[in-house]
């Protein structure tokens, strides 16, 4: 599960951690799913495959983040948390990878970041304190197994009737 809390990268940029955690009950884990930087995102509207959006914690208001700077552990680049009351800048922009034309609510999606073409990704190294056991979550350049994510929990909007009226209509 990708998790954060108000716990800062103590080499990088010293933002706010990003991490892999297996627990179920976590607390720290639920995002919500925005319109990229300056740009709405109705409510409703179902996310289409190659969309652009942001990822905002829920917990602390800060947005999934990435930048040029080395991930702790791996070397790989660093992904974190940023902005305050979900307002960020253009690093926080995600482009949804996935078939078909929309994420759908049970398939798995890969997030490549759209300004430095990393895809979000967990491997197997962990932190020790204050982090113990969490795994560190960051960019990889390449696709593969360990950046595909699936939505485990949440809330989940109905479809809009603008949606609706486009996916059942038919011109005559």
């Amino acid at each position: 599960r990708l998790h954060s809390h108000d716990v800062r990268y103590g080499s990088g940029s010293g933002q706010q951690s990003v991490t892999g955690v297996s627990a179920a009950d976590d607390g720290n884990s639920y995002w919500r799913v925005r319109g990229r930087t300056a740009a709405v995102c109705e409510r409703g509207t179902p996310v289409r495959c190659g969309q652009t959006i942001r990822l905002t914690h829920l917990g602390t208001g800060r947005n999934l983040h990435s930048h040029r700077f080395a991930s702790p552990l791996s070397g790989n680049q660093e992904v974190s948390a940023f902005g305050e009351a979900g307002e960020g800048d253009y690093l926080d922009d995600w482009t949804v990878v996935c078939s078909g034309t929309y994420w759908a609510r049970d398939s798995e999606v890969r997030f490549q970041h759209t300004s430095t073409d990393v895809f979000l990704s967990v491997t197997g190294e962990q932190y020790g304190r204050p982090i113990h056991g969490q795994k560190e979550v960051h960019g990889m350049a390449a696709s593969s197994q360990n950046n595909y994510w699936k939505v485990m929990e949440g809330i989940f909007m109905q479809p809009s009737e603008v949606f609706k009226a486009e996916q059942y209509h038919a011109e005559l």
